[in-house]
């Protein structure tokens, strides 16, 4: 006879917070966020924290170096999709390791013997105002001017002039050399009133542009994630298949931390993965695992040597795994009984495993509930394929700007890696759809506004911390009737008024 859990599997949108005592102290401002991403030992420090708690999924959608980048300056991390050839995703992680943060490879070049048009369509493509025009319109072509929205006016100019005739040419810009620190760079834009410096090597060469706005940027974002050398701290999904090649060439490209991208971990094969990694890397190398839904799942993976441990089955947006296959569990009910289980493992042996909440986060107040539930950190995609920084394309649709974005297991990714369980290497079946998500602009004002909804909460619970909040929180179960409460209801909206 099957074994059967009678409490039915609960969802974070059945649960609220009880609010706690709110001191003077216990305001936005106040609230940390930092949080462990792999294990450590009772009285040490782990060796990488992440400074918000929120990483990007491994998805071909999600997880590419630009979103890479533009987390870390959040101070959270990205999984680089492995659903690629080993080379791409290696090229993808170095490129986020070589980043020198305020130093910018400029993605918006052209050629002299280009035209108005172009700079027009490059524009509208791009938003950038600044564009790098070198020898043959690469990023990294010998430096022949620059084009800033002061060259031109297209009032008064035919779209087929060449852009070397209203371009600012090299000679009257001011440039410096490839050895310049950024604060000697911001130093040289500051005395010189610009708004962008091109670094150029010895053979004339672009290398970067320095932007004046940058600087303020920097300033801006304190919680910048970090590695001892100052570069970009990054991860990267692996599989259960070519892990013996696949994780010394991330390695090699610098991947910070890595993570066994699969829907369902409570398996010999990722034990397998694991035990590759410590055999050839000791525990020099950080490596995830998951996902799983119970107390059984997890210590099984903790044992086997994970550095952190994924929860979630079936809970993604674009994931159709329960409907296909009938296995799942509501991610509050599985997050709350692998909480638990860290605990309990974290007693008995003095070592603490953090657990990653991976799917079923609809609204940013489940945010605040996954980590109240015991989630050190939380895996998102639909939430980050809405913004610039996606690799997906942006589209008009019905009126409105979207997103791509689609799952792992859909017909267009056939990460049938990521679901193999022994058998032909191929997608047998879909576990994930393609979709469209609403496009909602730039990373860094969403994640703003998401976590500063979640540091309110902690202050309405009386916390300043996550280990806080999972030490006080009190949550209640709701009815469904108490949930049509919680909204606006007997009202009749007006059509200027607006939710935030």
């Amino acid at each position: 006879m099957a074994h059967y859990i009678s409490e039915p599997s609960h969802t974070f949108s059945e649960y609220l917070l009880i609010p706690g005592y709110t001191s003077e102290n216990c305001i936005p401002d106040n609230v940390t966020l930092k949080t462990p991403l792999v294990k450590f030992k009772k009285g040490e420090e782990p060796a990488i924290s992440l400074n918000i708690p929120l990483v990007s999924a491994i998805m071909q959608s999600v997880s590419n170096d630009t979103m890479a980048i533009a987390l870390a300056r959040e101070g959270g991390m990205s999984f680089i999709y492995g659903s690629q050839s080993i080379e791409s995703e290696a090229a993808m992680v170095a490129r986020v390791k070589n980043y020198k943060s305020g130093f910018v490879v400029s993605d918006a070049n052209l050629r002299p013997d280009q035209t108005l048009a172009d700079v027009l369509a490059l524009r509208e493509e791009l938003g950038h105002s600044t564009m790098a025009v070198t020898e043959d319109g690469t990023s990294t072509g010998r430096l022949l001017g620059v084009v800033t929205s002061r060259d031109y006016r297209v009032s008064r100019m035919e779209t087929t002039e060449l852009v070397s005739s209203f371009m600012t040419p090299l000679e009257k810009l001011v440039t410096a050399p490839a050895t310049t620190t950024l604060k000697e760079a911001n130093d040289i834009i500051w005395e010189h009133k610009l708004n962008s410096l091109p670094i150029v090597d010895d053979n004339g060469h672009l290398l970067y542009f320095v932007f004046r706005k940058d600087y303020a940027q920097h300033k801006e974002n304190p919680l910048e994630l970090l590695d001892s050398k100052k570069s970009y701290m990054v991860g990267a999904g692996i599989n259960t298949k070519d892990y013996e090649t696949r994780v010394p060439a991330l390695i090699d490209a610098g991947a910070d931390v890595l993570c066994i991208d699969s829907s369902e971990g409570y398996t010999c094969w990722q034990a397998k993965t694991i035990k590759f990694i410590r055999e050839k890397y000791g525990d020099s190398v950080k490596v995830g695992a998951g996902n799983v839904v119970d107390r059984e799942g997890f210590l099984f993976l903790a044992e086997q040597g994970a550095d952190f441990v994924k929860v979630g089955i079936g809970g993604g947006s674009i994931c159709i795994t329960r409907e296909t296959k009938g296995i799942g569990r509501g991610q509050a009910s599985a997050l709350i009984e692998v909480a638990e289980a860290r605990d309990e493992y974290y007693k008995r042996t003095g070592v603490y495993v953090p657990i990653c909440s991976d799917g079923g986060i609809v609204h940013d107040y489940h945010m605040t509930l996954a980590l109240a539930m015991g989630a050190d950190f939380i895996m998102l995609g639909r939430y980050f394929a809405r913004f610039d920084e996606s690799p997906t394309q942006k589209l008009m649709v019905n009126g409105s700007y979207v997103k791509e974005y689609w799952g792992e297991g859909s017909n267009r990714a056939r990460n049938w890696q990521r679901y193999d369980l022994g058998g032909k290497a191929k997608l047998n079946f879909e576990e994930g759809v393609d979709s469209y998500v609403t496009y909602a602009g730039s990373l860094h004002d969403n994640v703003a506004k998401s976590l500063y909804k979640v540091r309110s909460t902690m202050c309405n619970v009386g916390v300043t911390s996550i280990p806080e909040l999972q030490r006080d929180a009190k949550l209640t179960l709701v009815s469904s009737v108490s949930i049509v409460e919680g909204g606006y209801h007997d009202v009749t909206l007006r059509a200027t008024s607006g939710k935030n």
